[in-house]
C-alpha cells in the first residue's frame, strides 16, 4: 500500500518512489491520474486499474499472481489507499492467503485537515463521505448525535463533494446546532489551500458567499463539556425503567429525547443491568 500526494507532487517519499520503480505493476484507481505522478518522477512501471467496480472480480487473479511471486503496489488517486478508496478487498484476501502486505505511509487528507483545524485531535472519528441525499444524511448525523448523548466525545471528520458542502453544513446545523465548532479544509497542500474555521453557522456563511471548489475535508469538534445529553438520556431512562419494561421505557424516552429507538433501547438494556446489580 503506497501513499501518494494529495495535491502537491513534491510530497511523495523516497520509499514510495523506490517501491513504484521496483514492483511488477502498480494497481491504480485511475491510471490517467497516476500517470501524472509517475511521469513527474520518470517511473515507467506498468499500471493496471483497481477500483470499486472491478476490485472484487480482479482480486482472485491478483492473489494467484502474488502467490506465484509477483509484487504489486496499490495506489489511490491521492493519499493513502483504502481510506475511502479501493484496496480493502485485495488486502483482506492477501492476508487470508498468508501473503505479506506492507505499507509505505505518507500524505492523508484526514490527518492533514485534523492537524490544521484547531479542533481536539484525540479522539477523532473518520466517517468517509456523508450520504448524498439530505434525508439519509440527517439520519446518519442523528445517529452520531445519539451516540454523543450516550457518551461519545470525539472530533468527527468527513470528506465531502464541493457541490454538496453547503447542504451538508445546513444538515449538520439542524442536528448538532449552529454553535458547534467546525472547520473545512479545501485543496490541502495545493496552491490555493484554505482552512476555514469557526462555528458551523460561520463556516456555512463563508461558503454561501464563496462557492467551495476542489477537494473538501469537513470537521466538527466534540460536544461541549457541559453537554447534558448523556445525563438527560440516562435520567429519563432510569425514571421510565422504574415503572416500565426495557422495551416500553425505550419507546417512551425515544420520543422525549428525539433519538433513534434502537440507540435508546441499547442504553436502556445497559442501565437495566446496572440497576439489577
Amino acid at each position: 500500500m503506497v501513499a501518494t500526494p494529495i495535491g502537491n507532487l513534491a510530497d511523495i517519499s523516497e520509499r514510495a518512489i523506490e517501491a513504484l520503480n521496483t514492483v511488477d505493476a502498480i494497481l491504480c484507481e485511475d491510471t490517467r491520474v497516476t500517470a501524472k505522478l509517475l511521469l513527474s518522477r520518470n517511473i515507467t512501471t506498468q499500471t493496471r486499474t483497481l477500483h470499486d467496480h472491478n476490485e472484487q472480480d480482479r482480486t482472485p487473479f491478483l492473489i494467484e499472481k502474488l502467490q506465484q511471486g509477483a509484487r504489486y503496489a496499490v495506489v489511490s488517486d491521492a493519499g493513502t489507499p483504502l481510506v475511502s478508496d479501493p484496496g480493502y478487498r485485495l488486502v483482506r484476501a492477501a492476508i487470508a492467503a498468508g501473503i505479506h502486505v506492507t505499507a509505505i505511509p505518507g500524505p492523508n487528507a484526514v490527518i492533514t485537515a485534523l492537524t490544521l483545524s484547531g479542533l481536539p485531535p484525540l479522539p477523532f472519528m473518520f466517517l468517509g463521505f456523508p450520504a448524498p441525499r439530505s434525508e439519509a444524511r440527517k439520519t446518519g448525523f442523528s445517529a452520531l448525535r445519539a451516540a454523543e448523548q450516550a457518551g461519545l466525545h470525539s472530533t468527527l471528520i468527513w470528506y465531502e463533494a464541493p457541490h454538496r458542502l453547503v447542504e451538508s453544513l445546513e444538515d449538520l446545523i439542524d442536528v448538532f446546532g449552529p454553535e458547534r465548532e467546525a472547520a473545512v479544509g479545501r485543496e490541502l497542500t495545493k496552491r490555493f489551500e484554505e482552512m476555514v474555521r469557526g462555528t458551523l453557522v460561520e463556516v456555512l456563511e463563508h461558503f454561501r458567499v464563496t462557492a467551495p471548489r476542489g477537494e473538501i475535508t469537513l470537521l466538527i469538534g466534540p460536544s461541549a463539556e457541559d453537554d447534558s445529553g448523556a445525563a438527560d438520556l440516562d435520567t429519563h431512562l432510569r425514571e421510565a425503567l422504574a415503572t416500565h419494561s426495557v422495551k416500553d421505557a425505550a419507546t417512551l424516552v425515544a420520543g422525549i429525547v428525539k433519538l433513534p429507538k434502537r440507540t435508546v433501547y441499547a442504553r436502556a438494556l445497559e442501565l437495566s443491568r446496572e440497576l439489577k446489580n
